[in-house]
């Protein structure tokens, strides 16, 4: 099985919709997926998800899936001042996970990081431990002691479109790398494509690779741009 995860286009926050742009993008990355041949879709509950996901649905004919689990965990990464205001963990400078130690922060403590610590991470990751599990499990593949047991082997090319900070930390548990350096280290563009292979071993177990991640190559051919979404404000090409 092939599992794309698709980050939402550019975004109209305030109205969880996408921009003009948003929609370009939507568009290119819907070709990419119609030529991969997608089997099945899902998307989260929010709008701006919803929207990436429906040129590839419309030129597939596939209906969607909604799954409520892989909406975005905002609230999950806030800091909060004294005065009550806030602000994301996703706003530090990156080097704040890294210094003084941090870098060799183990991935079971990698929660207690300095940023994360301030942050509700704890409570979210076992949720989508949990609710990835069973989402996997339904596709043929059940977690097992770090691997997958192969219940219902899968040629299937699934994708599912779902957000940037909901999905470094849902990667920080299948690729078990610390969460602390997903943050630091992985940044997710619009429209970004992340490729997991679960390949169907003969001695019935598997686990994720990564073939690719956050890759807009469809926004070459199709796409209205290739400004990163981090660095558009200075016109930065990559």
């Amino acid at each position: 099985m092939l599992l794309y995860i698709i980050r939402h286009g550019d975004p109209d926050y305030e109205t969880d919709s996408l921009t003009e742009r948003g929609a370009l993008q939507a568009e290119a990355v819907g070709k990419r997926l119609a030529a991969a041949k997608i089997d099945r879709v899902f998307t989260s509950p929010l709008g701006r998800a919803k929207q990436t996901a429906e040129p590839a649905c419309r030129l597939l004919g596939l209906t969607p899936t909604v799954e409520d689990w892989t909406e975005e965990i905002s609230e999950y990464i806030r800091i909060y001042n004294p005065d009550g205001s806030f602000r994301s963990v996703s706003g530090l400078q990156n080097t704040t996970f890294l210094e003084n130690g941090n870098i060799d922060i183990s991935f079971t403590d990698a929660v207690t990081c300095e940023g994360m610590n301030k942050t509700r991470m704890n409570e979210v990751l076992p949720f989508l431990k949990k609710e990835g599990d069973a989402f996997l499990e339904r596709l043929g593949y059940k977690y097992e002691d770090g691997v997958y047991k192969i219940v219902k082997p899968s040629e299937e090319r699934v994708a599912l479109f779902c957000h940037a900070a909901f999905t470094r930390a849902w990667l920080s548990i299948l690729l078990h790398i610390p969460v602390h350096i997903m943050w630091a280290s992985f940044s997710y563009d619009h429209t970004g494509v992340t490729v997991l292979e679960f390949k169907n071993n003969e001695n019935g177990i598997t686990a994720p690779q990564c073939l690719t991640y956050s890759d807009i190559s469809h926004l070459y051919a199709h796409g209205p741009d290739t400004d990163y979404c981090y660095t558009a404000a200075r016109k930065i090409k990559i």
